[in-house]
């Protein structure tokens, strides 16, 4: 349903006073910028002689990328109807942060497919990198912090601790992850914080 609107109109459903689209679809929404970019650099990599030797990593991170920007775009209204409701049952939180969880650890995964993309492409592509990672990085951290909303109203006990303690490890290494890109960037002299 969201994914048919134009951008102005999904602007304007986000600053009308209905609960969705909210922090969900914008956490979404920025991890399919963040693939978005990414493919788009592997791609204006591949079939430049000048980076032969990294085209088939290339190809990777392009066709991964594709997949999870696919999945994220399919799956982004899904959801959303329950998150409107105040109150949300045990069965149907724990399936919202199992979600979550699975859309953090995938761009997570091309988070360091950002760093290895900003080492092994040209500089003129380090601004969509950056653009990139920084989209990545609020996606980790928005579909992280649904996971603590949605663990309020989980039962499973076990299950809870888990989540947390995986949700506390995979924010610091969204953190760690941006970092490495930034520090690598600022050590070649570029400024861009």
């Amino acid at each position: 349903m969201f994914v048919d609107l134009t951008i102005k109109d999904f602007l304007a459903k986000i600053a009308s006073k209905d609960a969705v689209p909210g922090g969900e679809s914008v956490s979404a929404l920025n991890g399919i910028i963040a693939t978005a970019l990414t493919e788009m650099v592997a791609n204006r990599t591949i079939g430049n002689k000048k980076y032969a030797e990294v085209e088939g990593q290339m190809k990777t991170i392009a066709t991964e990328a594709s997949i999870i920007r696919e999945r994220l775009i399919r799956n982004s209204d899904a959801g959303n109807n329950v998150s409107s409701e105040a109150m949300i049952s045990p069965d149907v939180a724990k399936e919202k942060v199992e979600a979550s969880m699975r859309i953090a650890e995938e761009i997570a995964s091309v988070m360091e497919a950002i760093v290895y993309a900003a080492h092994k492409s040209d500089r003129d592509v380090l601004s969509d990198l950056c653009v990139a990672m920084l989209s990545a990085r609020s996606c980790v951290l928005g579909a992280l912090l649904n996971i603590r909303i949605y663990l309020v109203s989980v039962a499973d006990e076990t299950f809870a601790g888990r989540m947390k303690e995986k949700a506390i490890h995979l924010a610091s290494e969204a953190v760690r992850i941006e970092n490495k890109l930034f520090d690598w960037i600022k050590a070649k002299g570029y400024q861009v914080r």
